[in-house]
């Protein structure tokens, strides 16, 4: 298959700027709640904090691919003599934990970039980071090319046998009266 450029984007994150305020957890819920800006519910945002309380450390973790699994990496990491499994610094939403999941249907929620109409100059997360914790960046990759449609297809077969096709139907629904 050919390679072509695609603009592949990024949010950056520099922990030690990080002071835990949640503005991007916040800001997130709002800019993706049905319509927009009408209500907040950290749950619903693509953006996660872990906290070490020990250390008093925030690390942003943000949504990334659905994983149709449980992964099998369960190993731990020592940082600064605090123990971490890999999840709490995975982006995946998956089936073995609820980040990352739409609380009210269980599905999954993935950063999009904060994608509108008319476009945004950056996320809002990245627009609201007091701290300039997070910063946005663009950048051109060498990629297959173009989207797949049976991948999509696997996608949607594997939604519909985990949370059954109806909820999804509804979700799509949902989801395209707020364009």
């Amino acid at each position: 298959m050919a390679k072509v450029r695609k603009k592949v984007k990024v949010i950056k994150i520099d922990v030690d700027k990080c002071n835990g305020c949640r503005a991007c957890e916040v800001i997130c819920s709002a800019f993706h709640a049905t319509p927009k800006f009408s209500s907040n519910n950290p749950a619903r945002a693509r953006i996660r904090l872990v906290h070490d309380a020990i250390k008093d450390v925030y690390l942003p973790v943000y949504a990334g691919e659905y994983a149709p699994a449980e992964c099998m990496g369960r190993g731990k990491y020592v940082i600064d003599g605090k123990e971490y499994d890999e999840c709490s610094f995975c982006r995946a939403s998956c089936p073995s934990r609820g980040a990352f999941k739409e609380p009210d249907s269980g599905l999954p929620l993935k950063c999009d970039m904060c994608e509108s109409d008319p476009p945004l100059s950056e996320p809002m997360c990245v627009q609201w980071c007091l701290n300039d914790a997070l910063t946005y960046e663009e950048r051109e990759e060498e990629v297959e090319e173009g989207a797949n449609l049976d991948d999509m297809e696997t996608g949607l077969e594997e939604l519909a046998n985990k949370f059954g096709l109806q909820k999804v139907m509804d979700t799509v629904a949902r989801m395209s009266k707020k364009g």
